[in-house]
């Protein structure tokens, strides 16, 4: 993409079920930033990837799991996540986290 602008009003939300929706924003080959929105009671599923990944909660308060650990975060909290590193949570209070990604998450694109 590596469009010097991105409006968010251009992006579209695709739906992941269950309460959760996405919009991919910018990226390049190195780099994509995505706004993910979650419905009280939501869950984004324990997984992992290649990808080293910043989190930013910018609405609501979620319970995150980030390998080992365990810990409630909220609006203006930000979480670091190492490549291949399981992690997940779950949607306390609605909200929407602000996810960067190094490089870009290929599997988001279609």
């Amino acid at each position: 993409m590596n469009k010097p602008f991105v409006f968010a009003d251009e992006c579209n939300f695709e739906d992941l079920g269950g309460g959760v929706t996405r919009r991919i924003l910018a990226y390049g080959d190195d780099l994509m930033q995505v706004e993910v929105h979650f419905e009280k009671g939501a869950v984004g599923a324990m997984h992992n990837h290649e990808h080293t990944q910043l989190t930013h909660v910018l609405e609501g308060e979620f319970e995150f799991t980030i390998g080992d650990e365990k810990k409630i975060v909220k609006k203006g909290d930000t979480l670091y996540k190492v490549p291949n590193i399981m992690h997940g949570c779950v949607c306390i209070k609605k909200g929407i986290l602000l996810d960067t990604f190094t490089p870009c998450r290929k599997d988001f694109l279609k």
